[in-house]
């Protein structure tokens, strides 16, 4: 695979038709494509003007990558980075505690759990959106999008937070529906849980505020269907769970307040990745010896583009296919990011 066959790059308003089939195939629950038309064309021109930024600090930039398929044009699969979030709009969750009960007298002890409403993540930055079409998930691609996301965050980490979050889909059935939701939320939001995934992806989140529980609630004294899902992520996420262990990142007892999803926590600098990216000079090359998977990114936000590859470094320059070059529109001696993986 030493051409590559997917490019990874700045998401904008002209995939605007690529993204509203995305958001057919993705289905309830896949809260960031729950966008009408007119919410999904200002995302993208926000995510267009985050890359264009020149800014030196995290703000308010909303990086949404897009996964193009060279050969055909087509949009096969997104992702996104959010600089800064939780300040505009606030971000809930539920941490889960565990209290100690215990009675001498009648010689009982336990340990129940309890979930609490916090903000606790608020100012940190986000990685998410991870989606692939199905046709396209094969041959690790899933993967290498998932990796692409450090990858934007090492050419610039000062535009990113020291702390890194990633939100995971809980448990959400065919029919759309949430056991956790069912279980909890409804009884303080009254309505679906397709009806608060859909405003809590287009809303202020103002309504969070407003009618979230006040006081702790048992896990206990749920029913024994959502019990077992708090904490638990959809099964179609479980791989990028296994990915986002892999970067380094862990559970945080932190849950999702309508599907009781994971959430998942690092440090920025100890993203794998991120921690073994390195920068060199690149050269095409026809033969290329000794090489390995590697992620090849044009080192730059204004420019960024990745694709996934094979490379080798030979004093200190990396050696690609003709092919890739031309995939990041970078000229033979630029400056590429690269980070290796294992040889085959």
């Amino acid at each position: 695979m030493s051409a590559p066959s997917y490019v990874m790059r700045a998401a904008g308003p002209a995939d605007l038709e690529g993204f509203k089939q995305l958001r057919e195939i993705a289905g309830a629950g896949f809260t960031s494509l729950m966008l009408d038309d007119k919410a999904m064309a200002a995302k993208l021109a926000f995510s267009e003007q985050s890359f264009a930024s020149a800014t030196d600090a995290a703000g308010p930039e909303r990086y949404f990558i897009a996964l193009e398929h060279i050969e055909s044009g087509a949009l096969a699969g997104c992702c996104g980075v959010k600089s800064t979030i939780g300040e505009v709009p606030p971000f809930f969750n539920f941490r889960m505690f565990t209290e100690a009960q215990s009675s001498n007298v009648v010689n009982r002890r336990f340990d129940m759990r309890v979930l609490i409403g916090v903000n606790d993540f608020t100012g940190c930055s986000e990685v998410g959106s991870l989606f692939g079409r199905p046709e396209h998930r094969h041959g690790g691609v899933g993967r290498t999008l998932a990796q692409n996301r450090y990858m934007l965050m090492a050419t610039a980490p000062q535009r990113f937070r020291s702390q890194v979050v990633s939100e995971l889909r809980g448990v959400v059935y065919p029919d759309g529906t949430s056991p956790f939701w069912e279980a909890v939320g409804r009884h303080f939001f009254k309505m679906d849980f397709a009806e608060a995934d859909k405003l809590s992806a287009t809303t202020d989140n103002q309504f969070i505020l407003d009618l979230m529980p006040q006081h702790p609630i048992y896990v206990d004294l749920l029913s024994q269907e959502a019990r077992d899902v708090v904490g638990k992520c959809h099964k179609d996420g479980e791989g990028a769970q296994r990915l986002l262990e892999w970067e380094g990142f862990a559970f945080s007892n932190v849950v999702d307040i309508f599907d009781g999803g994971p959430l998942m926590s690092v440090q920025r600098d100890q993203i794998r990745t991120l921690r073994e990216s390195k920068r060199y000079k690149v050269q095409a090359a026809t033969q290329l010896t000794n090489a390995r998977r590697a992620l090849i990114a044009a080192p730059n936000i204004q420019t960024y583009r990745c694709v996934s590859a094979h490379a080798c470094v030979v004093n200190g320059v990396a050696q690609v296919d003709a092919a890739v070059l031309a995939a990041l529109r970078l000229e033979a001696g630029a400056e590429v990011l690269v980070w290796m993986g294992d040889a085959h």
